[in-house]
């Protein structure tokens, strides 16, 4: 069964996938005429205004946006930039640049249409998502992607973001602090339960304190490191643009790396960090308290921005200027050496750091499971499934989970394929939701009464 798992893998996320992916971001940036990255400015002013929202929903766009980081900003920017410079040299962190480049635009068309497309369940609460947009975007008879996704999405989640991250966090505090798994288990499956009880709203208010936080305290940390190899820099820069075109030269424990390799990991640890194209974030913006599709794109766009272009190149530069990229020490391991060689208490803030990334991931994916879960079966489904994800975040404390990894890495990518065939499908409704919003002058008056809308 493990080699069958394997064997789908490799096919799900081969060069079909990636190109799939990217080919859709290249079509959305092209069809906006590069909209999405001459209104990042723009996109962080609205963010600033979006504490408090205007228009129907559950959540502020504000705490959307930290609902869906809450999700994306996890172990993948400490482990996962450290396999992608690891087996694919330096220059991995160059394609990783690339593919978020081009998912700015992705995320920004999920939201859009997630908006756009929403629906208010029977509990008076507004849903929606890839699921919802290909139900009432698409004609009848691709309606069959959408029960595809929502089936993927509520399994892909009890092994990405439940179990994965639970032993995560077990078995970092027994290796740092020997506290054992069993007692990890029950206090994190009492904290997820206990915000869980309160839904969206409680999910997004503790994304919304704790995401600036540790998002914050990691990049505070990053940049002490930076700073004390501040000379290191320039010498860091060139060489993970000559890697992502040259082969890199071995050394150390670092078998070497040529140009293909260094895409290929650049690719797919960039889609795994950003989710742009997966189809998760847009389940969370749907929530958010909007009347216009296009506000909440551009808000939601900042995600990949935030995720891939700060917080993931400051972990990548972190390891090429602290020399640990060639060593021995893989993935997690590689960035500790970096922030212990570095920082007097840097296993400590890094282990912190772990646990936050870990704890929030359980707790957004939770709500994309839940939603999923609700679109096959109806609202009686969601108690039910909290139960469950609890008892998930306790057993996969006590797990060897390698096995788990492997089959929810293979729904996950199978989420990314109806959501990715929607979303070329549905970019016409994109291009002019954009262009009527513009032509408007929705943005001037945003500048001048940013709550009216």
């Amino acid at each position: 069964m493990e080699n069958l798992i394997d064997a789908a893998n490799k096919l799900i996320w081969g060069p079909v996938m990636l190109c799939l992916i990217l080919g859709t971001g290249f079509y959305l940036t092209v069809g906006l005429k590069g909209m999405t990255l001459r209104r990042i400015p723009y996109a962080f002013r609205l963010l600033f205004r979006g504490r408090t929202g205007s228009g129907e929903g559950e959540i502020s766009p504000f705490n959307a946006l930290m609902t869906a980081l809450s999700s994306t900003i996890g172990t993948g920017n400490i482990a996962g930039v450290a396999t992608a410079v690891g087996i694919g040299g330096p220059g991995a962190l160059f394609w990783m640049w690339c593919t978020a480049v081009l998912g700015i635009a992705t995320k920004y068309a999920e939201a859009v249409l997630a908006v756009n497309f929403r629906e208010t369940d029977n509990t008076g609460k507004k849903v929606g998502g890839p699921m919802y947009y290909i139900k009432n975007g698409l004609s009848a008879r691709w309606h069959w992607l959408a029960f595809l996704f929502a089936f993927f999405g509520a399994l892909a989640g009890f092994g990405l973001a439940n179990t994965v991250q639970s032993n995560a966090v077990s078995q970092v505090l027994l290796e740092t602090y020997d506290i054992p798994t069993m007692a990890t288990g029950i206090m994190m499956a009492s904290l997820v339960g206990l915000v869980l009880l309160g839904g969206i709203r409680r999910i997004a208010d503790v994304a919304g304190k704790l995401v600036p936080f540790m998002a914050l305290l990691y990049l505070s940390a990053a940049g002490i490191i930076l700073l004390i190899n501040f000379t290191a820099i320039p010498a860091a820069l060139v060489l993970i643009v000559d890697s992502a075109f040259n082969t890199t030269a071995a050394a150390g424990g670092f078998a070497g790396a040529t140009m293909t390799l260094a895409l290929q990991m650049g690719v797919a640890r960039g889609i795994f960090s950003n989710e742009a194209g997966l189809g998760s974030a847009p389940i969370a913006h749907a929530a958010a308290e909007t009347n216009s599709p296009v506000r909440q794109g551009t808000i939601a766009m900042l995600g990949t921005f935030i995720d891939t272009l700060v917080v993931c190149t400051m972990t990548g530069l972190v390891l090429v200027v602290s020399g640990v990229w060639n060593g021995e020490a893989a993935g997690a391991a590689m960035t500790l050496n970096a922030f212990k060689n570095n920082l007097p208490m840097g296993g400590d803030i890094l282990t912190i750091c772990i646990v936050l990334f870990a704890f929030t991931s359980v707790l957004g994916w939770s709500y994309y499971g839940e939603r999923c879960a609700e679109f096959l079966l109806g609202p009686v489904v969601i108690i039910p499934f909290r139960i469950l994800w609890v008892l998930g975040v306790f057993l996969g404390t006590q797990l060897s989970l390698g096995f788990v990894w492997k089959i929810s890495d293979m729904f996950n990518g199978l989420m990314a394929f109806p959501n990715l065939i929607a979303l070329i499908l549905l970019a016409p409704v994109v291009f002019r939701l954009t262009r009527e919003y513009y032509l408007a002058g929705d943005e001037e008056r945003d500048e001048h009464h940013p709550r009216t809308e």
